[in-house]
């Protein structure tokens, strides 16, 4: 150590430090406490948008996405026949391209 630097014990270094992970903490839990107050209002913002909108509000505590089920939509089933049908007209749309294509 350079002359004339005062040594700091460990037992000082200590307390400062803990002193640092109590401010830390007492940040965290403030940061915790305004996101569940603003997730609160929102929530009770959702339900009121949703009970304007007719449908029913879902429950405070569920907070995942809705399911297909809860959407009221259904997974679409295209027919064999259907999908010829598009495989057909894709080809002949590719075969008109190519032959325009071809010319230049």
């Amino acid at each position: 150590m350079p002359k004339g630097t005062p040594r700091s014990s460990a037992e000082n270094a200590l307390i400062r430090s803990a002193e640092l992970i109590g401010w830390a903490l007492g940040g965290i839990e403030r940061e915790i406490v305004e996101t569940r107050n603003r997730l609160a209002a929102l929530t009770a913002q959702a339900a009121k948008l949703r009970k304007q909108a007719g449908r029913r509000a879902a429950p405070a505590a569920d907070t995942s996405a809705p399911t297909k089920a809860a959407s009221g939509r259904r997974k679409r089933r295209m027919s064999a026949e259907g999908r010829k049908r598009i495989a057909e007209a894709a080809k002949r749309r590719w075969a008109k391209w190519r032959a325009e294509n071809k010319e230049r």
